[in-house]
């Protein structure tokens, strides 16, 4: 964790000094933040002139919520690093986290800067000009990092996925056959550039082999990685997840909306999940061109202050159904003011809006913990056609993490939608909270009708803005699927699933059941 060029050597020569170093450390890496805090700050008062230690004591800050502290060190860091291209880039990704846009492109910007040769710097910024949109600039990036290092594995595959986002996908194939034949020895190259391909040839329409690069792709990624244990840990919690659901009743929900949330809310709060791929970004476009609505997507808040705390993967005492139906009301006030604290940080005082949206879909899994802390809040569900759902989330390449490790094959990612909706279904059953359920398929159809529906459910009226939501300057969004947020609404991926029916056929029995729950058509 420590870097040659952030300091090791000036602390290395204190031994206690460096121990100390190394005690902070582990505390952040155990997500002993406060704590931390604490040892940072009596190392920063000995070696001040030492970025790494400002880097790492802004992670620290954030993670105990304190971003203003935060972002003032991560300046420090930024300062005293002027020539260290890797650090300035890991400070830039710490902006993007905390949300301080402006300040993560200005230091990817400085990276570049201080080594105009590094390929590092370069493709780190033409990565942050893709996610904003700005193709052009990002392709400039790729040229000319691509100028200095012709054979470089990883900006060839930059470069392919730019000309795929400029729909250039003939050349994109071109340049991604000719660097899978070259075998790069990096294995991230190895596995993005078939995976890339196979994305490129599904946009060309050859689908068997889009389908056959994809399994390559993610096949080179389990014999890269020992997945096993993160599916261990995935499939005890979701175990662990199904166990308290089964025991929830219909009283436990009433008198969770008798009791209220703990902490009184100046704005309504609603959330809007769903499985992943079903159209949540699309929504929270729609919703958050209303001026009285604050959406915000995938923001970490949930997970890390309450989720997580509450329910960790690997529980040795996991939360019951019990515990959760009693948990106190200074425990249940501490999660959600931590939760709001993350979630609206960047705002001085009240958030600008009556009604915040928190768009995430992956917290389907924790609604039984969301509806504890919020009875009263809103609960919009995106739904989309299960096999539709199952080819979208297969075609993603994310990092690795106990969750997306199930996209790594269509058997685990149905299994992992059935843990979803499962999880769905059963609090739709329970019942006593305020939900609507809302498909893909008729806001692409008629996204006014659907909209209004919609946005009558948040309790308002639709709004002009909401129809030009697309033509509305392009605001940075974290979700993976950024990308799709800039193309207009098309009907081209309803029934995208029957361009790979032969390779969902293993798996259709066990998203029957789904499709009928959601009444889509079977065949």
């Amino acid at each position: 964790m420590v870097s040659e060029a952030a300091g090791i050597s000036t602390v290395q020569r204190f031994p206690r000094e460096f121990a100390r170093w190394q005690h902070a450390q582990q505390q952040l890496l155990r997500g002993g933040h406060h704590l931390a805090l604490d040892s940072y700050r009596n190392l920063l008062r000995r070696f001040p002139a030492v970025p790494q230690l400002w880097f790492e004591f802004g992670i620290a800050a954030a993670g105990d919520l304190e971003f203003a502290l935060a972002e003032e060190a991560f300046q420090r860091a930024e300062t005293l690093a002027r020539q260290d291209v890797s650090l300035l880039v890991l400070v830039a990704q710490q902006y993007c986290r905390i949300r301080r846009l402006d300040r993560a492109r200005t230091c990817f910007e400085r990276a570049v800067a201080a080594d105009p040769g590094s390929a590092h710097a370069r493709l780190s910024l033409a990565a942050w000009w893709e996610r904003e949109g700005r193709l052009e600039e990002a392709m400039a990036s790729a040229d000319d990092c691509l100028a200095r290092h012709p054979q470089h594995p990883q900006a060839r595959c930059v470069k392919a996925l730019l000309l795929h986002r400029q729909r250039r996908n003939a050349e994109a194939e071109s340049l991604l056959r000719d660097l899978v034949r070259s075998d790069s020895g990096d294995p991230n190259v190895k596995c993005s550039s078939r995976h890339l391909l196979g994305v490129v040839l599904d946009a060309l329409g050859n689908y068997a082999e889009a389908m056959r690069w994809l399994l390559e792709a993610k096949s080179r990624v389990r014999q890269a990685i020992n997945v096993d244990s993160m599916e261990r840990a995935y499939d005890a919690a979701d175990r662990r997840r199904r166990e308290l659901l089964a025991r929830l009743t219909v009283a436990d929900i009433a008198r969770w909306r008798q009791e209220g949330a703990a902490i009184p809310l100046g704005f309504e709060l609603a959330l809007l999940a769903g499985h992943p791929r079903s159209g949540t970004t699309l929504l929270e476009q729609i919703l958050g061109a209303h001026p009285a609505v604050l959406a915000l997507d995938e923001s970490e808040a949930f997970a890390s202050q309450v989720w997580h705390p509450l329910a960790p993967m690997s529980a040795d005492n996991p939360l019951s159904a019990a515990a959760l139906s009693l948990l106190p009301l200074a425990a249940r006030a501490h999660c959600s003011q931590r939760y709001l604290k993350s979630l609206l940080h960047e705002f001085k005082t009240e958030p600008p809006a009556r009604v915040v949206l928190d768009k995430n879909p992956s917290l389907t899994g924790a609604l039984h913990l969301w509806l504890r802390l919020f009875p009263g809040a809103k609960v919009l569900i995106a739904l989309r056609d299960p096999r539709d759902v199952m080819v979208s989330a297969f075609f993603q390449n994310l990092e690795l993490t106990p969750t997306n490790v199930n996209f790594l094959s269509l058997e685990r990612a149905a299994k992992h939608y059935a843990d979803l909706m499962d999880t769905w279904l059963r609090l739709r059953d329970l019942g006593g909270f305020d939900w609507l359920e809302t498909r893909y398929e008729d806001i692409v159809q008629d996204t006014q009708a659907e909209g209004r529906r919609i946005t009558s459910f948040l309790g308002l009226e639709w709004q002009l803005s909401q129809s030009g939501y697309a033509d509305a300057p392009r605001k940075f969004l974290f979700a993976p699927t950024y990308s799709d947020a800039a193309k207009p609404v098309h009907r081209r991926a309803i029934g995208r699933w029957q361009n790979y029916a032969d390779a969902l056929a293993p798996i259709q029995s066990r998203l029957a059941p789904y499709c009928r729950a959601f009444a889509y058509p079977e065949a």
